[in-house]
């Protein structure tokens, strides 16, 4: 072969971040040994792989359809590297997990995931789902874990388990206990929001488009947690899972607020690049993560430890 792993490496790393600079950061190599892999790898078969847009480098039309193929082979090429050093070929997963999905869920099949399998590295990235979809086209990321739609031709999007969300609030607010509450006095109501690109908002808008008006948005967060600390202090009412509100539920420091002319459910889904090539490591993560719901039909009836 005229090529090498490495010329592949450098030039995925260089299509992923746009730069040779911070490709070389990203492989521990010197900018002038990233740059000379791949033009070295160009130079071997003339042609041109990148174009120069500013600062930025962008895959032409060649560079698009070679990506997928030099992330597959370099998959398969880990493979073969953890199993010559007699391990079980697990190599580096990289998965990205929405926020509810990253915060009650993916962190415990991760754990659960290292112990099963001891040579195993694992990095997490906690986005919204806009953000889990883009890494994933772009090949940042081998398996994202979305609470969000996906729409992207170049993704496949697999279901995993339904969940739902619930409008809620202080046990002090005017809505506690008020019973079924028409969607007209919600939409007058302050609300502590998920920021745009989130699934959760995203589900949220939809279950109202039926009615004219427009939610009143007092405060945008990025994080579940601090969605929940805003609405207790009685700032407004909030729309989260119902799997992140289950202890606040339970302790009676948040109450549900019933809300019939809302449709809240919506699906975790799996999702990765249609090119990806599926190594041990993400199947037998797709695995694990199968086993969590075998048995439950909603996110809230996972078995997962109490939280204090």
């Amino acid at each position: 072969m005229r090529f090498t792993l490495r010329q592949l490496e450098v030039f995925v790393a260089v299509a992923q971040h746009e730069s040779v600079s911070r490709a070389a950061r990203a492989l521990a190599l010197s900018q002038s040994a990233a740059s000379s892999a791949l033009a070295e790898l160009e130079r071997q078969f003339d042609c041109q792989l990148l174009d120069r847009h500013g600062k930025r480098l962008r895959l032409n039309a060649l560079g698009f359809q070679l990506l997928p193929k030099a992330v597959a082979l370099l998959d398969r090429a880990e493979e073969v590297e953890e199993l010559l050093h007699g391990q079980q070929g697990i190599g580096v997963l990289d998965v990205g997990a929405t926020l509810t999905i990253g915060n009650y869920l993916a962190t415990l099949l991760i754990s659960d995931f290292m112990q099963r399998y001891p040579g195993s590295r694992v990095r997490l990235a906690v986005r919204n789902t806009r953000a889990i979809v883009e890494s994933v086209r772009h090949h940042r990321l081998d398996l994202g874990l979305i609470e969000g739609q996906c729409e992207e031709e170049d993704v496949v999007t697999q279901p995993w388990v339904e969940d739902e969300l619930v409008v809620f609030c202080s046990p002090r607010h005017p809505l506690a206990g008020a019973g079924a509450v028409e969607l007209g006095r919600l939409l007058r109501e302050a609300w502590i929001m998920r920021e745009e690109g989130s699934g959760t908002r995203l589900t949220l808008e939809q279950a109202a488009r039926h009615r004219r008006g427009r939610f009143n948005v007092l405060l945008e967060l990025e994080h579940t947690e601090g969605i929940k600390r805003a609405v207790e202090s009685g700032l407004g009412i909030g729309c989260v899972s119902k799997l992140a509100l289950r202890d606040a539920f339970r302790r009676g420091s948040l109450v549900p607020i019933s809300t019939p002319e809302l449709d809240l459910s919506r699906q975790f889904t799996f999702i990765w690049h249609r090119h990806k090539y599926l190594a041990t490591g993400m199947r037998e993560f797709l695995k694990l993560c199968r086993q969590m719901t075998e048995g439950v039909t909603r996110s809230d009836q996972i078995d997962l430890p109490p939280v204090p």
